[in-house]
């Protein structure tokens, strides 16, 4: 079977924030409260984002590439915070330390080096696990799985049910609180 993937704690995304580079924080949350992946992540523009309706709208992947899914195109409502603390200034969101296109590798390296800083997280925890935070946190607050499947970008229900089977209530469950 599918390895269950490991689901960060909201404390240990914050300390993951805290602990990469400045200028690649967004990325951090991007991927774990927008859902972006990597690629999407520094691919995004500052013209992808409605900084007024707190709407996210991936259009490439980095560099310049077409997107993984037409799946991935989907408008991603985000919180406002995240929209006022993510940059607005020069062409993308995820920037070098000279205000140019981010690479992921550049991403990833800070993922290696930051994830030892913050207590808990498995040794193998990957930039990729934060897209699986935030599936956690749409399951958890109750969102349906055909929500969860067009926020991720997934091309089907069936792809977001098979790696997210444990963070559903079961029918037992569902039966008991519904009683």
């Amino acid at each position: 079977g599918q390895q269950r993937p490991y689901v960060a704690t909201t404390a240990q995304v914050w300390a993951l924030h805290d602990a990469f580079p400045e200028h690649l924080r967004s990325a951090v949350l991007l991927a774990a409260f927008a859902g972006l992946r990597l690629a999407e992540c520094v691919g995004l523009r500052v013209d992808d984002v409605d900084f007024e309706a707190g709407v996210i709208t991936p259009a490439v992947q980095y560099p310049a590439e077409p997107l993984k899914t037409d799946y991935s195109r989907t408008p991603v409502p985000v919180p406002f915070e995240l929209v006022r603390i993510i940059p607005r200034e020069g062409e993308h969101v995820v920037t070098s330390e000279y205000g140019r296109q981010s690479s992921p590798w550049a991403v990833e390296r800070a993922m290696r080096a930051a994830r030892g800083s913050v207590d808990g997280l498995p040794e193998g925890f990957r930039f990729h696990d934060l897209r699986h935070y935030y599936a956690s946190l749409l399951i958890r607050y109750g969102e349906s799985v055909k929500t969860v499947q067009s926020r991720l970008g997934h091309a089907s229900a069936t792809e977001t049910l098979d790696t997210y089977p444990h963070l559903w209530h079961d029918a037992e469950d569902r039966t008991r609180e519904a009683i």
